[in-house]
């Protein structure tokens, strides 16, 4: 072998890496920035995945800090994992733990919902009226599954047997009730039909990864020949990224879809198994015999509500109006946002709370200290695009459109392989546990 070629792993050496990759994620980091002491009063809404990386963070930098997360939800949801259960290969108890197992030992744990956020007061009130004031707030609330926006629908029809109905986004366990009905057309053939939520949503690269994956098992189960795939984008294009919008319109023409644009769902019959679609040309029925509901998306109602969305409302749907490369809100400077919640270009991935988590813990502690951060995000966003059943492409990007590998030489960015699967299914999930750690 030539000294200069880059050395593949088989696919054995490649589960020990990620084997050994996960026990550095788990490990304690070197070099870690010295403690700050101070008394400051940090509140952070929500025990997603960047709310409680930002407790840990938080917690392990500041000597002194009053730290306090408010979230009514007791089950932690790995959302990365929720497709998985969606296709059959892991039941919901892969994505399930509980907040508290995450949590802190020196923060405060406030389980209830907020009902109103007051930034010019500086102070949160829960849902049972108690107020909590802030010296800084961080707000992690993720996002809101609009559903109501979608005539005729009810979460109660995911997964319901021969309702023909799934959804990954609803959480582990409807994903777990998902998989049985992509199994029962998988067996039976006829119409599959596919589309994203008509906003920005988390995760936006799912609804293809759920629709390839359903025409793969389709297929394994022998029965591709009985089956027909639609898959519909809400907008121009499949992805927002020239260049991996080329790529899956080759990926979907290559396995047979029909592709459309500019179609945004509306409504649906159940009864008679009618999608309706609102598009440039009016509105459009489709019949289905299996599909995944991905609804509208927007912000939860104590943002939307208060003066920390942006000031013009057409933008977005409520999203916290924050500087896109330090995350720190534009009028309010003691207040910061992370995740999905955050009114950015790009960044409704886990991953994108990873490199976005240390860029919020620097500014922040900077201004703790009367000074200015330095670090900057420029709004990567990683998808694994799973694209079969032990394939993947893995895709990172940034706010410039721009293809950022973090394994040029041996992950292609654009290319399918076994590679990007085994580290979707074997290494993301310590990484992820890491991350809600604050080590990462």
């Amino acid at each position: 072998m030539s000294k200069n070629k880059l050395h593949i792993p088989s696919r054995r050496g490649f589960l020990g890496l990620m084997a050994g990759g996960a026990a550095l994620a788990t490990a304690t980091q070197p070099g870690q920035a010295a403690k700050v002491k101070t008394k400051a009063k940090i509140v952070i809404l929500g025990a997603g995945s960047g709310g409680l990386g930002m407790a840990n963070r938080l917690a392990n930098r500041l000597d002194g800090a009053n730290i306090t997360v408010i979230d009514g939800k007791k089950e932690h949801w790995y959302q990365p994992g929720q497709t998985l259960i969606g296709i059959g290969l892991r039941k919901a108890g892969y994505s399930v733990s509980k907040n508290t197992d995450w949590m802190p030992d020196s923060a405060d744990f406030i389980q209830e919902y907020v009902a109103e956020i007051d930034p010019d007061g500086k102070s949160v009130t829960t849902a049972s009226g108690k107020k909590v004031k802030y010296d800084y707030l961080i707000v992690a609330m993720g996002v809101i599954l609009d559903w109501e926006k979608i005539e005729g629908f009810d979460v109660d029809m995911i997964g319901k047997k021969d309702s023909g109905i799934a959804c990954c986004f609803a959480g582990p366990h409807l994903a777990e009730k998902s998989a049985g009905e992509l199994h029962r057309f998988a067996e039976k053939g006829g119409d599959a039909v596919f589309f994203r939520a008509p906003t920005l949503q988390k995760c936006a690269g799912q609804p293809m990864k759920f629709a390839l994956l359903t025409e793969d098992i389709t297929d394994t189960a022998g029965n591709r020949g009985k089956a027909n795939f639609t898959y519909l984008a809400h907008g121009k294009a499949l992805i927002s990224v020239p260049i991996i919008h080329q790529k899956m319109r080759f990926i979907f023409s290559n396995r047979g879809f029909t592709v459309n644009y500019g179609h945004k769902i509306k409504a649906i019959d159940h009864g008679k198994k009618i999608l309706t679609f609102k598009t440039p040309d009016g509105d459009q029925e489709l019949g289905y015999d299996f599909t995944q509901v991905v609804p509208p998306q927007r912000a939860p109602d104590p943002v939307v509500n208060s003066p920390l969305p942006f000031l013009d409302k057409k933008i977005g749907e409520g999203w916290v109006d924050v500087k896109k490369g330090n995350l720190q809100h534009k009028r309010y400077p003691e207040v910061y946002a992370i995740g999905d919640i955050a009114g950015v270009p790009k960044g409704k991935t886990a991953a994108s709370v990873k490199w976005q988590a240390p860029v919020i813990e620097d500014h922040l502690v900077a201004h703790i200290q009367g000074k200015e951060g330095t670090q900057v995000y420029n709004g990567y966003t990683s998808c694994p695009m799973i694209t079969r059943v032990g394939k993947a492409m893995l895709i990172e990007f940034d706010y410039r459109n721009f293809l950022v590998p973090s394994f040029p030489g041996i992950i292609a960015p654009l290319e399918e392989g076994w590679i990007p699967w085994l580290m979707k299914e074997v290494a993301f999930k310590a990484t992820y546990h890491s991350m809600l750690q604050g080590k990462v």
